[in-house]
């Protein structure tokens, strides 16, 4: 088959490539649309393979084509997503359902062969069917909403209250639709960019605040009365945006850091004694996964997808490339201002 084989440091190319046999247990997918994912970047252009060669890609939909001994509930073409996850089921994580904690995990599209190709062999544990009325492109972002839904569930969210989301790129938006499906009082969305603005507004935040306003602090805190927010997800992993969740928050808040950061977080005195004094709860979230394995993450998003309810708009796909067009598309992140949403490969 073809793939997009990464053999060393900003050396990814469009090559043969063996393709994967089907093993018990397991289904053979025709990769149709594959996401380029923030953690792919550093893995092609800072040295951040785990080895040589390897076809990174984990956020995928496609069509079942190979069904392997032992596996029941699909038919070849059913239309899925994988959950790129791969746990050991049998560590003490595994047992209490955290999978995401697991130590002894593979990872389809890092310790192992990903979705950047024609076709990538999975456990069928890990597939989840979707429906055909759901675009690839749309199933290929299965994963960032799970991501959200997540972070939703680690900070213990409960609808009714001001939620503030601070970042508007993918997993913030996703995480602003997912605020709204379960109940929110009103859903506000920080970010620099007046595009990612105006698309959080069409997929349907309460409010939205730019955060390059010199008064946007105060805009802010008046939509609750001065109150602050009761849940706030912090979801662009930038360190501005990880201080600010402390002063966003009200009193007994829960603040959860979604985002993944790449600098240093320098907590400052003025920082801690907000977190004391306004006594709120702060945690992190890794990943998408929940008992049963993969999760209602992932059952969700494909019930909420078909439904309508979480809305995908053309606005969260940056650019589309083919398949082949790998390296230009990676070339785009060595000035990452640039790319303002998801990149997509595609097959033919």
């Amino acid at each position: 088959m073809k793939a997009a084989v990464l053999y060393g440091n900003e050396d990814i190319r469009y090559d043969d490539y063996e393709t994967p046999c089907i093993k018990p247990g397991c289904v053979k997918v025709k990769v149709r649309a594959t996401g380029i994912c923030g953690s792919d970047v550093p893995r092609v252009l800072h040295n951040g393979a785990h080895f040589y060669p390897v076809v990174l890609g984990h956020e995928f939909a496609g069509d079942v084509v190979e069904i392997g001994e032992g596996v029941t509930g699909f038919e070849i073409g059913d239309r899925v997503s994988g959950a790129p996850l791969v746990p050991c089921l049998k560590c003490e994580d595994c047992q209490n359902g955290n999978y995401s904690l697991c130590k002894h995990y593979s990872f389809i599209g890092s310790r192992e062969q990903g979705s950047f190709a024609e076709y990538v062999v999975m456990p069928a544990l890990n597939a989840v069917k979707f429906s055909d009325t759901i675009p690839y492109e749309q199933g290929a972002m299965f994963e960032p909403s799970t991501v959200a839904l997540h972070g939703l569930m680690c900070n213990q969210y409960k609808g009714g209250e001001y939620v503030a989301i601070l970042g508007g790129g993918t997993i913030g938006l996703f995480t602003m639709q997912w605020a709204k499906i379960f109940g929110s009082r009103k859903v506000v969305v920080f970010d620099i960019s007046e595009e990612r603005l105006e698309l959080a507004k069409r997929l349907g935040a309460d409010e939205i605040i730019n955060t390059l306003e010199e008064d946007f602090m105060e805009k802010a805190k008046a939509i609750t009365g001065g109150k602050g927010y009761p849940y706030v997800f912090e979801t662009a992993g930038n360190t501005v945006t990880m201080q600010m969740a402390f002063e966003v928050a009200s009193n007994k808040a829960h603040v959860c850091f979604v985002g993944t950061p790449t600098k240093n977080l320098e907590f400052t005195p003025k920082l801690f004694e907000n977190m004391n004094r306004k006594e709120f709860t702060l945690t992190g979230s890794w990943m998408s996964y929940s008992a049963p394995f993969p999760g209602k993450e992932w059952e969700l998003t494909a019930h909420y997808f078909a439904t309508g309810a979480l809305k995908f708009d053309e606005g969260l796909i940056f650019k589309k490339f083919a398949m082949k067009d790998v390296k230009e598309a990676f070339e785009l992140y060595k000035n990452p201002s640039q790319v303002k949403g998801k990149i997509l490969l595609l097959n033919d």
